[in-house]
């Protein structure tokens, strides 16, 4: 059997996927899985273990030079990896199951050979169109959950006897910049300015980790996440911000560190996703239907126009690290 999985992004919901490819692993051990990704997130599925190709799209590069003879072949490309020819080791997937319910997501699955399946009630309604099964699943359940029920119904499974894994696992990071010793994650960047956590707040729970002599690193993606971190961790002392990295690499630094505490971003996610105790904050989404769900200690803070006051998040991060 093989399986075609669309889900392309953003971060987070592309790690709260993965189950779904471990939960395909247990039930149908024979299944050769492959799944369709935006590049900038390619590294994400190719962590698990179960998925034997990651294929990659640029749709939010595409949509901005659809005119052009480059990207018409980088489509031409992506149709010819999900529609080979009879010639080749397959012609077609068993199951192309679109876990993103958008109508892009949509439209990448219709390129592919195979029968589709989808949500019976999609994010973008329009979607459903392009599904020849779909699966009922209830919209107030977590992202990873309605992921996880989609892709048993799709299939003829059932979850009761699969528990949650994420299945990727990463090396800690052996970096030169990175010193010995115990240390947590701090991340302190998010998509979206009213997602953000007050500088005072993360200093004040800088210096309360840095009194139990763990060492504070800060990631940032762009130059201006970076320097942010860099004035966090001068004023937090004992911090590092930390330079440039890949997603890989961020893997492997969340997965030594001892804590990860994190705003509501895709690495957050990553943190809880490799089982690290994590402390989830939220101050412009509701965690309910996507805070971070993972296998080892974690829990999530604040709510939309309710963000957690610096105390809380103190108190919580020491609380797990006691354990």
């Amino acid at each position: 059997m093989r399986l075609l999985l669309v889900k392309t992004s953003s971060l987070g919901d592309v790690i709260h996927a993965l189950p779904v490819a471990s939960d395909i692993r247990r039930a149908l051990p024979e299944a050769q899985i492959d799944w369709v990704v935006e590049e900038n997130f390619a590294e994400i599925p190719r962590l698990h273990p179960a998925i034997g190709g990651v294929i990659p799209v640029a749709v939010r590069r595409w949509r901005k030079a659809l005119f052009s003879a480059a990207t018409w072949r980088e489509i031409g490309a992506y149709r010819r990896a999900v529609c080979r020819p009879a010639s080749a080791d397959f012609c077609s997937y068993d199951a192309v199951i679109d876990l993103q319910g958008l109508v892009k997501s949509a439209l990448l699955a219709t390129l592919a050979r195979g029968r589709k399946f989808g949500f019976a009630a999609p994010r973008e309604g329009l979607a459903a169109l392009a599904y020849d099964g779909a699966v009922d699943v209830p919209r107030e359940l977590h992202a990873v959950t309605r992921n996880r029920l989609l892709a048993a119904g799709a299939l003829g499974y059932t979850l009761d006897a699969l528990p949650l894994d994420y299945g990727i696992g990463a090396p800690p990071l052996r970096a030169t910049w990175l010193p010995a010793g115990e240390y947590a994650v701090l991340l302190t960047a998010t998509s979206r300015a009213d997602k953000e956590w007050p500088e005072d707040d993360w200093r004040g729970l800088g210096m309360a980790l840095a009194a139990t002599g763990l060492r504070c690193v800060l990631p940032g993606g762009s130059a201006a996440e970076r320097a942010r971190a860099a004035r966090l961790a001068q004023g937090i002392g004992r911090a590092l911000a930390a330079p440039a990295m890949s997603l890989t690499e961020l893997a492997g630094l969340m997965a030594g560190a001892r804590l990860v505490v994190g705003v509501d971003t895709g690495l957050v996610h990553l943190a809880a996703a490799l089982g690290r105790p994590t402390v989830a904050i939220y101050c412009a989404s509701d965690p309910r239907l996507t805070g971070v769900l993972g296998t080892g200690p974690h829990l999530n803070l604040g709510q939309a126009g309710r963000p957690p006051a610096a105390h809380e998040v103190v108190e919580t991060a020491l609380s797990l690290l006691a354990e």
